[in-house]
């Protein structure tokens, strides 16, 4: 298929996105191989009810898309030999020696906890399997943040992951609050915030500009207001909800900002097996080992919501067996999207979602600013749109 053909297709499931019934306010969605970007486009409006049309340079709050970066982050210090996936957490964050296994609650409601029966180590934290939980997935975890008076993590502060563990350490997957964990650790052994070093080992070496946890001047300028979907489908924007600047902690698991060409050009870094145009991010087996599925016999679940006005339950590909990799999910068997097995994939809470195919040498990111979490027509749009990409490129 010829390239105005693909782009063609392309552009109208975008534009199905924005003007079906229900639609989303707007859309950026971009598809790159080893080489570059080879498709790039986005319709509808940065915020409802307001002029200001969305535009490729527009700048999303990108939640949990920020979890590679930091997990990147972390792999260079195991490349240096200053960390170990086998290390326990406390050994740098002596702190995280007090997180308990939550035991169940009182008559009264208030949390029995217990010892974990191992430490958790720097490998669990990569792979979800601490115990450490989000609130708006685990009722538990939400009961027990209300009975503390813990802060929502939104709040960027450091007392808002310091929560529970919801099971011992390696039982199984559970999605939370590891990787912001994870970034603190990295922060110890640089002496830095993560934001620098993201900037001097990421940002740098790949020419990204347009990204960061504190927004520029410009980035503030650029961006695209979050809508809650009511029950009824109704879209209202929140304009006022964004994630404090400056936040109080660079939160490595949901807090950076960024265009989605800045994101491409991370994609197209691990297509490219760490080399970026401006110098090498990661060594070639180090991305072959952020490719690997470490869960073993554990398997990358669906999730259910205790706050449905965040996020709805759901999973990705039913069906389809899932792992995890450090810091992605990965397909066990291909999807019906036509992504391969063992590709690598994960979403934002706004509904952003990316996946990175190293067999095929192409990957993608969808953003929209849309709450709550696997929205009706965000995200199957999204699987429209790489499904597109597989069949007519």
């Amino acid at each position: 298929m010829t390239v105005s053909t693909l782009t063609a297709v392309l552009d109208s499931v975008l534009d199905q996105a924005v003007h079906r019934a229900g639609g989303v306010p707007g859309v950026v969605a971009m598809a790159t191989d080893r080489d570059g970007n080879f498709y790039e486009g986005c319709a509808g409006l940065r915020e409802l009810g307001a002029e200001p049309a969305m535009t490729l340079d527009s700048v999303f709050a990108i939640f949990s898309t920020t979890k590679a970066l930091t997990g990147t982050c972390a792999m260079q210090l195991i490349e240096e030999g200053r960390l170990s996936l086998a290390d326990p957490v406390r050994k740098y964050l002596p702190e995280f020696a007090e997180l308990q296994v939550l035991d169940g609650f009182d008559a009264a409601g208030q949390p029995r906890t217990r010892p974990p029966q191992r430490d958790v180590t720097i490998n669990d934290l990569f792979l979800h399997t601490s115990g450490l939980g989000y609130e708006f997935f685990s009722q538990d975890d939400l009961q027990y943040r209300t009975a503390k008076e813990i802060p929502t993590i939104v709040s960027c502060e450091f007392p808002s992951i310091r929560s529970v563990l919801l099971h011992d350490p390696g039982e199984r997957w559970t999605y939370g609050v590891n990787i912001d964990w994870l970034g603190l650790v990295v922060e110890a052994l640089r002496g830095k915030r993560l934001g620098e070093v993201m900037k001097e080992r990421i940002f740098e070496p790949l020419g990204m500009a347009d990204i960061g946890f504190t927004m520029s001047e410009s980035m503030r300028a650029r961006r695209v207001t979050i809508h809650e979907r009511a029950a009824n489908g109704a879209l209202s924007p929140l304009p006022e909800l964004v994630l404090p600047q400056p936040p109080a902690m660079d939160c490595g698991g949901h807090g950076l900002y960024a265009t989605v060409g800045e994101y491409m050009k991370f994609i197209r870094m691990l297509l490219n097996d760490g080399a970026g145009p401006h110098g090498r991010v990661l060594r070639p087996e180090t991305v072959a080992l952020m490719a690997r599925d470490g869960l073993g016999s554990l398997e990358c679940t669906g999730w259910p919501t205790s706050i449905p006005s965040l996020a709805n339950a759901g999973s990705f590909f039913p069906g389809v067996p899932k792992g995890w990799a450090y810091t992605f999910m990965t397909n066990r068997a291909p999807t019906p999207s036509g992504r391969p097995a063992n590709s690598l994939a994960w979403a934002g809470l706004a509904n952003s979602f990316y996946w990175i195919d190293r067999q095929t040498g192409i990957g993608g990111y969808w953003a929209t600013q849309l709450l709550p979490f696997q929205d009706c027509v965000a995200y199957p749009q999204f699987v429209e749109f790489e499904t597109a990409v597989y069949h007519h490129r």
